[in-house]
């Protein structure tokens, strides 16, 4: 798989999402299989490109290339200078964010908005392809439309084709959808059979059979992933396996995954800080601990915690118990009946 002059390791990708794919969660998934990481959206907005919360999604100290940003907005000249400062500052990928169906992004006429505005689509695509793109590849991400009635992704598909877009990955629901019914895979190989460039099908993946199904039906050139790498990123080297070889990976140990929780914890501390590590890792601990034995507890009591030596340390005292229990990682419902596992 290719995007541009850049080899990638393999044809699945981590999916953009903003409080979890910060530097320290792309770069393990990375380590555990996923063979490209789009980092979270960074606005556009020249006057936010210092606060702190963005210079820190910009962050990409150390990690494994290529470096992909995805940027948000909604004028053509704002999103080109975006794309410029983030290539002066290490981007080696641009990606455009037009399927964030957030309302505090499409209240600004970004991220999925842009969908319902075809002759804006094309001046952003050519502003930014004409500021960067012969250094960089820029990719772009969509839904397949506004709501049901107003699909559009062939038409902006085209659209992107004819403005140099590199790839484009196609999130199968419309903005109205959320993240509610089935993904529209259909619509998916539909866009794959109307243009040349590389196709990224998104939605619904959680597992190597769902993830060859959706390659096999669309025809898509690669897979991307978000939600079922929550707390389960070596989803991406279990689908890698299956893909290769048609063996299905064992759970993982229960010891190695403590030992990932602790790499994972350790360097989301050293990123974000005490006061901000301990607060913005609870979600992280929350989705590794899902479905596992006595998680409820371990997780109320995990939120009074307020310090990272504090929170480490009842990460592996939670974990030793479930060593106890199996060697491997085994599942359970929830209060709520429903199965939680990956």
């Amino acid at each position: 798989m290719r995007i541009g002059s850049h080899n990638l390791r393999n044809n699945l990708f981590v999916a953009p999402m903003a409080g979890v794919t910060d530097r320290p969660f792309r770069q393990l998934c990375k380590k555990l299989g996923a063979g490209y990481a789009v980092s979270e959206m960074i606005v556009s907005n020249a006057q936010l490109l210092k606060s702190q919360k963005i210079m820190r999604r910009a962050n990409h100290d150390g990690e494994v290339a290529p470096i992909s940003v995805q940027i948000a907005g909604s004028d053509p000249v704002m999103m080109a200078e975006a794309a410029l400062h983030n290539v002066e500052r290490g981007a080696q990928i641009i990606d455009i964010n037009m399927g964030c169906p957030a309302k505090q992004v499409c209240n600004v006429a970004a991220g999925s908005a842009l969908l319902q505005n075809e002759a804006l689509i094309f001046r952003i695509l050519s502003a930014v392809v004409a500021a960067v793109g012969g250094s960089v590849p820029v990719t772009l991400k969509i839904r397949t439309g506004w709501d049901r009635d107003h699909k559009n992704a062939l038409t902006v598909a085209k659209i992107a084709e004819d403005c140099g877009i590199s790839m484009l990955t196609v999130h199968g629901r419309t903005r109205a959808d959320l993240y509610h019914g089935d993904a529209e895979y259909e619509t998916i190989a539909a866009v794959k059979a109307s243009v040349k460039i590389p196709i990224v099908a998104n939605g619904d993946i959680s597992s190597a059979h769902k993830a060859k199904h959706v390659l096999a039906f669309t025809g898509a050139d690669a897979v991307m992933i978000g939600r079922a790498a929550q707390g389960r990123p070596w989803i991406f080297r279990d689908i890698e396996l299956f893909l290769r070889t048609g063996k299905e990976a064992l759970s993982p140990r229960v010891d190695e995954i403590q030992e990932i929780m602790n790499e994972h914890l350790r360097d989301h501390y050293a990123f974000y800080g005490e006061i901000t590590g301990v607060r913005t890792a609870r979600k992280h601990i929350a989705w590794y601990s899902r479905g596992l034995p006595k998680a409820a507890a371990f997780r109320e009591r995990m939120n009074k915690l307020g310090s990272t030596k504090e929170q480490l340390c009842e990460v592996n005292e939670f974990f030793e118990q479930q060593k106890a229990h199996s060697e491997r990682l085994c599942y359970e419902q929830e209060s709520s009946g429903e199965m939680l596992a990956a």
